[in-house]
């Protein structure tokens, strides 16, 4: 079975560099248009299940997704973005530098740590909710094809992270773009020379390279 990670579509907040976290924030155009090409681009891949973040810009990039594949999204609230807290979810990064200064300056050092943000999830917390509900959706799925969720940059990282055996420590050695597809294979009968899940594609965002080119409207 594929699992099929994908980020959802450009949003308002990613458009305005804002920390968005649980922070609700609509697709842009160019967001939409991700979504159609994102649709487009898996139409072929036997979807039998989309899965979705409930925050309202995974949503929209899922409904978009879903209606192309002949599914209805199903929600799944554990793979929703890291909660940053209120004092700075929603903030532009710019106000971010102005009203907490010393979060900037954390970020900027070349500790591994992450920074302690007001009110935040945890990181630890907020690993042990997204990898075990990554893997049960796998689990119940195994007999399937492909299955999608439609997440956030947070919630990929820290599973294929876990996945390849590393630290969850700063830096993150690899970006997950807007609407980019990131795949992990499952083995139903197990294998003595694979392990049980094999990362066979990361960050990939070739679909949506008629739309930096100008080339779709």
């Amino acid at each position: 079975m594929r699992l099929l990670l994908l980020r959802h579509a450009e949003s308002l907040g990613n458009r305005e560099f804002r920390l968005q976290g649980r922070r609700d924030f609509p697709l842009t155009e160019r967001g939409r248009q991700q979504a159609r090409a994102l649709a487009g681009r898996l139409a072929s891949a036997g979807l039998t299940t989309v899965y979705t973040s409930p925050i309202g810009r995974a949503r929209e990039t899922a409904r978009i997704l879903a209606g192309a594949a002949g599914v209805r999204p199903r929600r799944e609230p554990r793979v929703q973005e890291y909660d940053f807290g209120e004092a700075l979810s929603g903030l532009t990064w710019q106000e971010i530098r102005e009203q907490h200064p010393e979060i900037v300056a954390a970020l900027l050092n070349d500790d591994s740590e992450f920074p302690r943000y007001p009110g935040e999830e945890g990181r630890a917390a907020f690993r042990d909710r997204v990898c075990p509900a990554i893997r049960e959706i796998a689990e119940r799925h195994a007999a399937d094809q492909a299955v999608a969720i439609v997440t956030h940059a947070g919630p990929i990282v820290v599973f294929v992270i876990e996945l390849l055996g590393r630290k969850y420590s700063r830096p993150i050695p690899f970006s997950v773009d807007n609407a980019s597809v990131t795949t992990v294979e499952f083995s139903a009968g197990g294998s003595p020379f694979l392990p049980e899940a094999v990362l066979i594609g990361l960050n990939d965002t070739c679909h949506l390279r008629a739309l930096e080119t100008g080339g779709a409207k």
